[in-house]
């Protein structure tokens, strides 16, 4: 029978990973070894292209770093591409269970990297082929859990980097951002109003997002690019800036890194010096292959942390500085061939001059812009915009988790309707439980169910911070889109319930359920007696209670948006 092949390779040598047979294109000499039980090296310097097969036996979704529908594809999908300035290098074909069937990883975190993966009708395989300059991959067979396969890439990927910065303990505490709750309407009084209620409910940080710079409010970028102060909205801003600080709370500002808008003096004086205009935004993407553009950048923005004494930058849309079809020619004058590296040039020699000032810089990057080649360069990665959606938030949080590596994760931004129930809150806020929480509602409109609710949660973040975000995750049925989330070591057990499926009380250490369901009878499977105490979305004691936990399941009563803990005897 003929096989349709779209992505052939043309002539190719083959070696073996275990039972996986790879076919290379462009490669003089390949070297395979196994480094874990299951898990393959490829490191095949001269290939351009690798391509393998495996049997869709039990298979359920092909998990991507880009997020969305979990389906398998056919084999005319259109490729994945990771570069430094959008996504990570690595796929993942996941098996009944959430078993991994197939995951790769590639090495390459700054040059572009192609990954096809596709179902071959005609015999029920599954198609990978990765397109590159000098492949070196791994390949992990091993059948474990999907989301430790992914979180093994993550590994791998650090410890390629070598030594990176530490994440300081302020990027993972929970945020209060402007965006969604006052967009451009931003100025020193309200701002310092937020900051001051968000403390009292448990943020350590403020962002304050785009208005800043601009006494428009049209919500385009034709007043982004020079980055000085709104005077009327903040007439001192290192004075504002120090009375926020003084609250206790770290200052972080946002920017729009690649846009210079159409009413900037730098509009006219980078002329010639940009990759392309952007219409619907009124502002040139600069080109940051050129010295003079990077050094006109990296001035402006350090002036927030050397001047006014911000703690750290919210960077935004580093993903525009890559061109659709390709990089442009660079113009005269330019240093570098590669858009990527000019970006890469930049990011080094901001953080560099900033944490001359501040080492305990805080930075904040967004999906897509996810790449391991950031991770020197950012401590804080945010879920793409999806305002009012808890199970996307859910699903790219958990998503970013599994990649970030040594990346804090964050949460886009929370909010809500003003008539929204207490309990709907606690959904929103155990959405995105195993990341951190930025909070974006105005905190003086809320109602007191509204403010205990926050309160309540916001301390269950940071009392269990070490068992959210460095423990085991362990995300079920990615095909579904978690409706069950795990996360543990060895002082507790953090379950977030999405659906009513039913809980597995560990043998040891202590266990907590979030109950995000509307379904509020939480079955537990375990063995031996307990303590179970229950609390609603406030926060409030509804029940304590001996649970003998035969053999066989107990179920336990905990209202929507509630916290079930249990403890051995």
């Amino acid at each position: 029978m003929q096989v349709w092949e779209p992505y052939a390779l043309g002539e190719t040598s083959t070696v073996r990973a275990g039972a996986i047979e790879l076919a290379l294109a462009g490669a003089a000499g390949a070297e395979v070894r196994e480094v874990a039980d299951g898990v393959w090296l490829v490191d095949a310097p001269g290939a351009t292209a690798a391509q393998w097969r495996v049997p869709c036996v039990g298979v359920s979704a092909f998990w991507t770093p880009i997020g969305g529908a979990r389906w398998v594809p056919p084999i005319w999908n259109a490729p994945l591409t990771s570069r430094l300035t959008a996504g990570a290098p690595v796929v993942s074909l996941v098996g009944t269970a959430g078993a991994n069937v197939c995951t790769v990883g590639v090495a390459e975190p700054v040059a572009p990297v192609s990954f096809t993966g596709g179902v071959i009708e005609e015999t029920g395989e599954f198609a990978f082929t990765l397109h590159g300059d000098g492949l070196r991959f791994r390949l992990d067979l091993s059948g474990r859990p999907f989301s430790a396969a992914v979180s093994g890439m993550a590994a791998w990927w650090q410890a390629e980097a070598g030594d990176l910065p530490s994440t300081p303990e302020q990027a993972r505490l929970p945020v209060y951002s402007t965006w969604y709750s006052m967009h451009q309407e931003v100025g020193a009084a309200s701002v310092e109003l937020q900051a001051r209620l968000a403390k009292e409910l448990g943020c350590e940080t403020i962002i304050v997002d785009d208005g800043w710079q601009t006494a428009d409010r049209a919500r385009g970028y034709a007043f982004c690019g020079d980055w000085e102060p709104n005077t009327t909205a903040f007439p001192d801003m290192s004075g504002h800036v120090a009375r926020v600080r003084e609250l206790g709370m770290a200052y972080m500002l946002w920017y729009a890194l690649p846009f210079v808008g159409k009413h900037n003096a730098a509009f006219e004086r980078f002329e010639g010096r940009c990759l392309r205009y952007l219409d619907h935004m009124d502002a040139a993407v600069l080109d940051p292959r050129h010295a003079e553009v990077r050094e006109f950048l990296i001035d402006r923005l350090a002036q927030a942390v050397e001047a006014w004494g911000m703690d750290g930058l919210k960077i935004d849309f580093v993903d525009r500085f890559a061109t659709p079809g390709g990089d442009p020619a660079p113009s005269e004058g330019a240093d570098c061939a590669e858009v990527d590296e000019g970006v890469r040039r930049l990011l080094r020699d901001l953080d560099a001059r900033l944490r001359r000032v501040r080492p305990d810089l805080l930075v904040e990057h967004r999906q897509p812009y996810t790449s391991p080649g950031l991770w020197p360069y950012a401590n804080m990665v945010r879920a793409t915009d999806c305002p009012l959606s808890p199970q996307e938030n859910r699903q790219r949080t958990v998503d970013l988790r599994l990649a970030a590596g040594p990346v804090a994760v964050h949460s886009d931004m929370l909010l809500w309707h003003p008539d929204e129930p207490a309990e709907q809150v606690a959904v929103h806020l155990i959405n995105v439980l195993f990341s951190v929480p930025q909070i974006s509602v105005d905190l003086a409109a809320q109602r007191p169910d509204q403010l205990a609710t926050l309160r309540f949660w916001l301390g269950i973040f940071r009392d269990h911070l070490g068992t959210l975000q460095s423990g085991t995750l362990e995300p079920e049925q990615p095909e579904h889109g978690y409706p069950l989330v795990r996360a543990r070591d060895e002082r507790a057990t953090i379950v977030a319930r999405y659906a009513p499926l039913p809980v597995e009380v560990p043998e040891t250490g202590d266990l907590l359920v979030a109950n995000a369901a509307t379904d509020p009878r939480v079955v537990l499977f375990g063995a031996g007696p307990a303590r179970v105490e229950v609390r609603d979305c406030r926060g409030s004691l509804v029940r304590t209670t001996d649970l003998p936990l035969d053999s066989g399941a107990s179920v336990v009563e905990v209202p929507t948006g509630g916290l079930l803990t249990l403890r051995r005897d």
